[in-house]
């Protein structure tokens, strides 16, 4: 492990800059947006329909086919309004482009289901449904070669944090993402102190309405780590991440730990590494 992550390294990746022609920019994100329509279409009909419309009251029915055709296409308008506030051409790496993208296709979710009258809180549950599904597709696609080329757990859990830290996670600083990695035996330690998503989301709480946006941010994106460490090391198991501090709550870090063998949750008790545990001060 040590020579594979040399201790107190940070990964910078890809840290090219693509050309800030508007053009060039426009061109990327009609790539970006056809290749996401199916991907987007598919989990939102998995995750959504059958749906209850309201988990309080069974009477107002399920979600049918067209509630979903529906959803997803005013989604899609709410994105295009959106997009300008993103501030892609900021951004120095394609990476970070196309995770603040898919943020954007977060939050434009997440308030389509609140102007049709779904409560924050359940609107925040069927958002995060429909984005791990793409979440667990593209973690998978990202595995495929490691998997492929050794059996053991813990390399396919190296190699694919590190092809996953060159693209779409690459980091050379702010506004692109900032970390430092390191290993400590067989824990892989990523250390994040700047999230260009998390930026995006926070930016537009700050600047207008809170309506929730960062909390079903945190619920979707930040709690998908736990079952894509488990999806990653694919050994049947639960219990390969843990991160005692969160960007989106606050705090000043996102201090993730990962690992192919499965301590007792007695263990990691002990280690006091869970969500609550030592919490840093608040920014």
């Amino acid at each position: 492990m040590g020579a594979v992550w040399p201790r107190a390294l940070e990964i910078r990746g890809v840290t090219t800059h693509p050309p800030r022609q508007s053009k060039t920019l426009r061109a990327w994100q009609a790539v970006v947006r056809a290749s996401a329509r199916p991907l987007v279409r598919r989990a939102a009909r998995e995750a959504l329909q059958g749906r209850l419309l309201d988990p309080e009251d069974a009477t107002r029915g399920r979600w049918l086919r067209a509630d979903v055709r529906g959803f997803r296409e005013a989604t899609w308008r709410r994105v295009d309004q959106m997009l300008p506030e993103a501030g892609l051409d900021e951004l120095p790496t394609w990476g970070s482009r196309l995770n603040v993208f898919m943020a954007v296709v977060t939050t434009a979710a997440y308030r389509e289901m609140l102007d049709r009258g779904v409560r924050r809180d359940y609107a925040a549950t069927l958002v995060a449904d429909v984005g791990w599904k793409i979440y667990a597709w593209m973690l998978t696609a990202s595995a495929l070669l490691p998997r492929l080329l050794t059996r053991s757990p813990q390399r396919r859990l190296d190699w694919t944090l590190k092809l996953l830290m060159w693209f779409p996670f690459s980091a050379p600083g702010p506004p692109a993402y900032e970390v430092r990695a390191w290993s400590e035996g067989e824990k892989i330690l990523t250390h994040w102190t700047h999230c260009p998503p998390q930026a995006f989301v926070r930016s537009l709480v700050e600047a207008g309405d809170d309506r929730g946006e960062l909390e079903a941010f945190y619920r979707s994106w930040c709690l998908y780590d736990w079952a894509g460490a488990d999806l990653l090391v694919g050994d049947g198991r639960h219990g390969h991440y843990q991160r005692p501090h969160t960007l989106s709550r606050g705090d000043a870090v996102c201090d993730m730990c990962w690992w192919a063998t499965s301590p007792s949750r007695a263990q990691a008790n002990e280690r006091g590494t869970g969500e609550a545990a030592r919490a840093l001060p608040r920014q």
